[in-house]
């Protein structure tokens, strides 16, 4: 999974917008008369690395026999996905059905690239109750909030973002491992970090580090956990500025340069964390369903955990997610409605997904009966839907109408991370930035 968040009116011409705009409802009768037509073909266009393309392309096939209809499969990497759809949008050339950012569905439905699938979706046999509230509600518009509404995509997956941790390095400390219920306090986390930061060859020199967070997509559980938020709740305005938030954002500093259980700036230019944590390095690291197959091969044991608590003394964190929308203008709404629900819902076609160890169900009793698999790995699988069903929420900009307010608190954090500026005063700074960013994106509304 790819976390780049994009400003959505970047993505798409103004031209094409406003030619889009005015012919939405036109192009949804214009679909709607054809959607009985025969149709031989359809395209799909997502993102992913090669396990992900061989695990769609062996769900697609049973698609294809059971609708005798041929799905062109677009692949792309991660990086390269938004500017090529971007260009499909400005070329008038959208594939029938594409993967959906969470941040783009308002400007994706506003300017006419989205179709509302709500009818076709609500005549099929399968029971949207048993998936994952959150995947459905994430695809739900109704013009002025995500959330509820028209129905314009259903879940890809959902990506919990839960708390790794080395089994192997804590048993040969002698560490009683965490409790997968309890979470520790942060007093607790940096007693037991601090533990497991050692010189284990006797050089002189750190090797072995309690973590290896990033900013980008660790502060978040620090700050929720804390009390402390980035937005308030009626999406207008900017709370960094907060005493909560603060405290967060230098707990986390003070790992590297207090506290130094996290590689220092020197010790990360030579291996980031992600490769640290991947030679068996660091005790802490955070896991997303999506890294399941790549660290089915690391060199140690490694299980999930509750994130650490802060003030409100209960575990937070994000749940990202992908959506699978189809396009306003395909000639064949029926079938591409039904091969979204198929790559979302159907049991077929999310037992490929997820026994390519890439995601976890988007069905809820198909998932509660992966999570209760204690021998693969990792063994605790339940933490993932501890995060869907629990303590996980929409990352900050998932739900308004672009990320550009968000995106501006992280463009000059590193002062703060390299102990130049306190926590404090630089939520003071930014808070104004992000406020007028905000501000100009909710105008767009």
């Amino acid at each position: 999974m790819n976390f780049k968040k994009i400003g959505l009116l970047g993505l798409i011409s103004l031209s094409v917008l406003s030619g889009c705009g005015a012919s939405n409802d036109a192009e949804k009768n214009n679909s709607s008369s054809k959607s009985n037509e025969e149709v031989s073909s359809l395209t799909f266009m997502f993102r992913g690395g090669e396990d992900e393309k061989k695990a769609y392309e062996a769900a697609i096939k049973k698609f294809e026999e059971a609708e005798k209809v041929s799905v062109e499969i677009i692949a792309t990497d991660a990086d390269q996905y938004a500017t090529k759809l971007q260009a499909a949008i400005s070329g008038g050339n959208v594939p029938d059905v594409f993967y959906i950012e969470q941040s783009n569905l308002m400007a994706y439905v506003d300017n006419g690239v989205l179709l509302d699938i709500t009818q076709y979706i609500e005549k099929s046999d399968f029971d949207l109750n048993n998936v994952w509230k959150y995947g459905s509600e994430s695809y739900r518009y109704d013009g002025e909030k995500v959330g509820t509404g028209p129905l314009y995509g259903l879940p890809k997956d959902l990506g919990p973002f839960a708390l790794g941790y080395n089994k192997d390095m804590f048993e040969k400390a002698g560490i009683e491992l965490p409790d997968p219920d309890k979470p520790y306090t942060w007093d607790q986390f940096l007693d037991v970090a601090k533990a497991l930061t050692l010189d284990t060859d006797g050089d002189g020199k750190l090797d072995q580090w309690g973590t290896g967070f990033n900013i980008n997509w660790s502060l978040q559980a620090f700050v929720w956990s804390n009390g402390g938020d980035f937005i308030n709740e009626s999406m207008d305005k900017v709370t960094v500025d907060t005493p909560e938030f603060a405290e967060a954002l230098q707990y986390l500093a003070d790992l590297q340069n207090v506290h130094k259980v996290t590689p220092s700036i020197s010790d990360a230019q030579t291996l980031d964390t992600y490769q640290r944590w991947m030679n068996g390095e660091i005790a802490f690291f955070p896991v997303g369903p999506w890294d399941m197959s790549t660290y089915d091969k690391l060199p140690f044991e490694y299980d999930l955990m509750p994130w650490p608590a802060g003030k409100t003394g209960k575990s937070a964190t994000w749940i990202g997610s992908l959506g699978i929308g189809v396009s306003a203008k395909t000639k064949a709404p029926e079938k591409a409605a039904k091969l979204v629900e198929y790559l979302s819902t159907s049991k077929e076609g999310q037992q490929q997904l997820v026994d390519a160890k890439i995601q976890i169900p988007n069905l809820i009793d198909m998932a509660n009966d992966w999570a209760s698999d204690t021998e693969s790995k990792p063994s605790n699988k339940k933490e993932f839907l501890d995060v869907v069903e629990d303590y996980g929420r929409a990352m900050p900009a998932a739900r308004t109408y672009n990320a550009e307010w968000y995106d501006e608190f992280f463009i000059n954090i590193q002062a703060v991370l390299d102990g130049d500026q306190t926590a404090a005063e630089y939520v003071a700074e930014v808070q104004p930035r992000m406020q007028q960013k905000l501000d100009a994106a909710n105008a767009n509304k």
